[in-house]
This record gives C-alpha cells, sequence and structure tokens, in this order.
C-alpha cells in the first residue's frame, strides 16, 4: 500500500523493514513505534514553521518559552537556561546574543552582581505567544482534520498509559518539544 492510498508512510515500508528484523518482532509494536516517532518528526515541522515564520530559530523559541514559563517577571540567569534547555554554554550565549539583538530579551541587574539574569521583554512575550498561537493552530487543524473529537478523546489515555509505562522504565521524559535544533 503506498503512503497516499488510506495508508500512511509506516503501511508503505513496514513489510520491508519487518523483512529483515528477528523473526519474533512483533509488527503491532514496531508500527506503533515507528509511527509515533514519525509524528513526533513532523510535529518538529510544525515548530520549525512557526518559528520561521515569527522569524526565530526553534532554540530561540526554546529559549522564549523557557523564560516565559519562569513566570513574573520572566527572569531567568544563563546557567538556568543552560539547565532547562540542556544546551551549552556556548550555545545560550549565542541565544541570548541573538535574541537581545532583536529586542526580545534584556538584561538585568543581577543581586550578586556576578550572573548577568536575562528578562524577557514586552515585544518577547508578544514574538512567543504569535509563534504559539500559530503552532497551536497548525496543530489544531492537523488534528480536526485526522481525528474526530471523540477518536482524540480516545487517543489521550492510551498516550498517556504508554507514557507512564515508559516513564517508570525510563525516568520523566523531557519536557522539550523537540531536539535541539541549533
Amino acid at each position: 500500500m503506498s503512503a497516499t492510498q488510506n495508508g500512511d508512510s509506516v503501511d508503505a515500508d513496514l513489510e520491508t523493514w519487518l523483512g529483515v528484523m528477528p523473526a519474533d518482532i512483533d509488527p503491532d509494536v514496531e508500527a506503533a513505534r515507528q509511527r509515533i516517532a514519525r509524528i513526533g518528526r513532523q510535529f518538529e515541522q510544525v515548530l520549525r514553521r512557526a518559528a520561521a515564520q515569527n522569524e526565530l530559530t526553534v532554540g530561540d523559541w526554546q529559549a522564549l518559552s523557557a523564560l516565559h514559563r519562569s513566570g513574573e517577571p520572566y527572569v531567568l540567569t544563563p546557567k538556568e537556561l543552560t539547565d532547562r534547555l540542556g544546551v551549552t554554554s556556548g550555545a545560550i550565549s549565542v541565544r541570548i546574543d541573538r535574541l537581545s539583538k532583536a529586542g526580545l530579551v534584556q538584561p538585568v541587574a543581577a543581586a550578586d552582581g556576578r550572573s548577568r539574569p536575562i528578562q524577557l521583554t514586552d515585544k518577547g512575550r508578544e514574538r512567543w505567544a504569535a509563534a504559539t498561537k500559530m503552532r497551536t493552530d497548525y496543530e489544531r487543524e492537523i488534528f480536526s482534520d485526522a481525528l474526530r473529537e471523540a477518536e482524540l478523546a480516545e487517543l489521550n489515555p492510551l498516550l498517556r498509559m504508554l507514557l507512564s509505562r515508559f516513564e517508570s522504565e525510563f525516568g520523566r521524559a523531557s519536557t522539550m518539544d523537540t531536539l535541539r535544533a541549533d
């Protein structure tokens, strides 16, 4: 079956893939794993599109998101950003510089005089909100085209059970929406 005949890319590839795997592979588990992974990569495309249309990289958007989630006054140190995003201090420095030049963040005075915290500006909050709305609108459109409300309501408990089982085995999943993009 081709991916365009009421199927998807997993339907198109699974038989060939299973043909070269060990004989005891469960085809349903393998198909579900491949679909979940491919959907995750497609969500990354949504992030990239919404970021680019708002003059951001995905990494910049992640930094703005971390600052926004920190709550008022939307301030984090570069070290806190590094820890929350799981990137190097060099990557954070580049992002902070780029976001500062765009007027999306600004340095603020530190109480200890050593660190140089970063604050989300009004312009940064507006840009973050625009990109986030665009992302959620894309996702809502895709979900509503693919699933009825009742199907989505059935899907979430199933995914919750699966994620819970994975987290019991490997620990809490990363809260980042995508792999490091820059």
